[in-house]
């Protein structure tokens, strides 16, 4: 018997020689199913250090401006620090897992996602304003604000709509510069780090859901006890502000997992800060129920956005396979 399996073995030995010598792949073991739950209970493990690091790291932000009661007191520095804690929470969570941050999606990739980035706000956006302005929801411009801005930027003598389209065209783009800075610090972490993790055990309707809601949630202090609202009922502001972040999560991830960088993300966040927070509400007159359809916490947004949002979705097999 002995001497039989010993026969067998070099049998089996010398023919699996043969299919090596002759170009045959011969299978390997496959990975087993442990090693495959604890590969994601690393990440999961990694996404929840992510997490609570950028808690902690913007809390401390936080606490200033809601000592100080306005978003934009320190000078905006507070809320530099506070858009940077995602960023700085991704390179110590690499840090403490013994991966290098080069690993995250530094490429610039297609020019053709950047600009993706850039014009997506500005579809789900104007459609919002347009309505509000032209059903008297809203009134379009507010004179102390263009009397403000001719001042601030030296146009006193220019007529109304010189003032108005000069202020327009630079806000559009060169004002895009300081918004990128801040909104590339959020989306090394959210887009960057996050999605990438998340793409790698769930599937691309779950990435969506649980990147929005963990990114919503960041918001919540500055909303409920600071000045971050547009003077709606909390409860209402809130929900809106919810869902729009939510449904803005879907398209960031798809164009995240798209274009294989994080930059188109970015300015599509600052995209959408530039022309929400910096244009289009600040030349809108409120009219009394205007507060309730524009900006991040009116239902208008909502809508719009949701509607990119199933859109992407639908596209998800455009996506790698480990997105979908």
């Amino acid at each position: 018997m002995a001497k039989w399996q010993a026969s067998k073995i070099t049998e089996e030995d010398r023919l699996t020689d043969h299919k090596a010598d002759c170009g045959v792949t011969v299978p390997t073991e496959p990975l087993s199913i442990n090693s495959v739950n604890e590969e994601k209970a690393r990440i999961w493990k990694k996404i929840a250090v992510f997490y609570a690091l950028t808690m902690l790291f913007s809390g401390v932000f936080d606490a200033f401006v809601l000592h100080a009661g306005k978003l934009d007191s320190g000078n905006l520095l507070y809320v530099t620090g506070a858009m940077w804690s995602p960023a700085l929470a991704a390179f110590a969570t690499k840090k403490i897992f013994r991966e290098s941050v080069r690993e995250l999606p530094w490429k610039w990739g297609r020019a053709k996602y950047a600009w993706l980035g850039y014009l997506i706000p500005i579809v789900y956006t104007l459609p919002v304003y347009l309505l509000v302005w032209l059903t008297g929801l809203g009134g379009f411009t507010r004179a102390d604000f263009i009397v403000q801005t001719a001042e601030q930027f030296g146009w006193s003598r220019f007529p109304l709509n010189l003032t108005l389209a000069l202020f327009v065209l630079l806000t559009a783009t060169l004002g895009l510069i300081p918004k990128l800075a801040r909104a590339l610090g959020e989306e090394i972490g959210w887009r960057g780090f996050l999605v990438p993790e998340l793409s790698k055990v769930v599937s691309f309707p779950a990435i969506g859901l649980i990147s929005g809601l963990m990114w919503a949630t960041y918001h919540y202090p500055v909303l409920i006890f600071a000045d971050y609202n547009a003077g709606t009922p909390i409860w209402y502001g809130l929900g809106c502000f919810t869902v729009m972040v939510v449904a803005d999560s879907f398209i960031l991830a798809w164009l995240a997992l798209r274009s294989g960088s994080l930059w188109p993300a970015a300015i599509f966040h600052a995209s959408h800060n530039l022309f929400i927070q910096s244009i289009c509400t600040p030349l809108t007159r409120d009219t009394g129920p205007t507060k309730y359809i524009i900006d991040e916490f009116g239902i208008g947004l909502v809508i719009t956005i949701t509607i990119g949002a199933i859109m992407v979705s639908r596209q998800r097999r455009q996506l790698p396979a480990n997105g979908r």
